[in-house]
């Protein structure tokens, strides 16, 4: 399957796994890469520049000549940032050729990384955010529909709506995110003008994702009702899986209504990642998961997931979308 994302980035099949805060480590992002997708490594999981180096040559090491993986980078306010700059640095120095960069405005630091021949994907909630993006000379966009897991946004516009305004408005390639798991969302996605899918709660329960087992069997387990927006009093929505904090959480935004300030929620959001995802603690806090889970059925290799996806989908174009019309 060729599409202009696959051209773009130099990969075989049109899938990315998207950046996932104390998922992406090397182990993950190789085995996407190796399966023939886009595989990425989460910069900030890595706590320095130093660290992030090191990881980038580990996945160099795992992945097999010719296969892409990229780093993803997210620029977040913050009173003491993280070292962007060394970040920045580390990519270049490790020879990545592929960046997604999510959060604020990435333009100050494009024409370092484009300069060192680097494709820059940046993820967008909005057509709005995403025509900024085209125009600041990011290579390409993923649009984030209301189903995905972590941020949406704050506008509410699902992928069957946003996905064909991206298209009408866009002119750089944009892959779809949010709500994608198998065949049938990669099909629709193309289908609604996306030149692939990113995928990042599917991509969680696989067998190389370097999170505990915990976690899987919680994706495995639940369905398209189980997911919950936290934040929004805060304007800094995130939909995560249900459990007892997040439960908790929603009680105390709903007593504390417009007065809700971050440390009344702390400790159902701050520094829990690593107690999730590390030790399987599944009440430790809210993290971030999309509607999709309610599609997730198994735990296969990225191997596996990938291949089937790619063959279902060539089934259902040839089979289904061709048989419907006249001869």
């Amino acid at each position: 399957m060729k599409t202009r994302i696959t051209e773009l980035l130099g990969i075989q099949h049109p899938i990315i796994q998207g950046g996932m805060h104390f998922v992406d480590f090397a182990e993950m992002a190789a085995a996407v890469a190796n399966a023939g997708g886009l595989g990425l490594i989460t910069g900030l999981t890595q706590r320095t520049p130093e660290d992030l180096a090191k990881e980038i040559a580990r996945c160099r090491e795992m992945t097999d000549a010719g296969k892409v993986f990229g780093v993803n980078l997210t620029f977040l306010p913050s009173v003491t940032p993280p070292d962007y700059p060394g970040y920045v640095k580390a990519i270049i120095d490790g020879g990545v050729k592929v960046v997604e960069t999510a959060g604020n405005n990435p333009q100050k630091w494009l024409p370092a990384l484009k300069e060192a021949g680097i494709k820059i994907i940046h993820k967008c909630t909005a057509v709005r955010h995403a025509l900024k993006a085209e125009s600041i000379g990011c290579d390409a966009v993923s649009v984030d529909g209301f189903e995905c897991g972590g941020h949406p946004g704050e506008d509410d516009v699902p992928n069957f709506i946003l996905l064909p305004r991206a298209a009408e408005e866009l002119k750089i390639p944009f892959v779809a995110s949010g709500g994608m798991a198998d065949a049938r969302s990669l099909v629709a996605a193309l289908a609604l003008g996306a030149d692939g899918m990113n995928m990042g709660t599917r991509f969680m329960a696989t067998k190389e994702a370097p999170i505990h087992e915990n976690v899987k069997q919680a994706l495995v387990a639940a369905s398209e009702l189980d997911t919950r927006l936290i934040m929004r009093p805060l304007r800094n929505t995130e939909r995560v899986l249900t459990n007892g904090a997040v439960e908790k959480l929603l009680v105390t935004e709903k007593e504390k209504g417009a007065a809700l300030t971050f440390a009344d929620i702390t400790e159902e959001v701050a520094g829990v990642y690593p107690r999730i995802m590390r030790n399987g603690e599944m009440d430790a806090g809210g993290w971030s998961c999309g509607m999709v889970a309610g599609l997730i059925h198994d735990v296969p290799s990225c191997q596996e997931l990938i291949d089937t996806i790619m063959a279902d989908a060539e089934k259902l174009i040839r089979g289904r979308l061709m048989g419907v019309l006249d001869a």
